[in-house]
């Protein structure tokens, strides 16, 4: 039986990956390849004619929080950790001129 992913294939993929692999490993990976897209034509025979496509198989959705607006920290006390400030604004070094 020939395989459908040749040794030359995956070191091709290997060099595009920058994958450093022996001749040894490519034949490996050539059959255990070649294993994987049988299994993955098994799933062809199934009958999924009343089968709703999905993106994922738990039902997912965003759970949110109300967004309410709260009291902040008072100024002094967020000041008292600025190493420099003026006129109730933390201070900075410029990085542009």
């Amino acid at each position: 039986m020939t395989s459908r992913i040749s040794v030359e294939n995956v070191k091709h993929v290997a060099h595009l990956a920058r994958l450093a692999i022996t001749e040894e490993e490519a034949k490996k990976f050539s059959v255990q390849l070649d294993a994987i897209i049988t299994f993955a034509e098994q799933l062809n025979e199934l009958d999924t004619t009343n089968v709703k496509p999905t993106s994922h198989v738990l039902e997912m959705k965003n759970v949110m929080r109300e967004d309410i607006a709260k009291t902040g920290l008072p100024v002094e006390d967020v000041l008292k950790n600025a190493p420099d400030h003026k006129e109730n604004q933390i201070r900075v070094p410029a990085i542009l001129e």
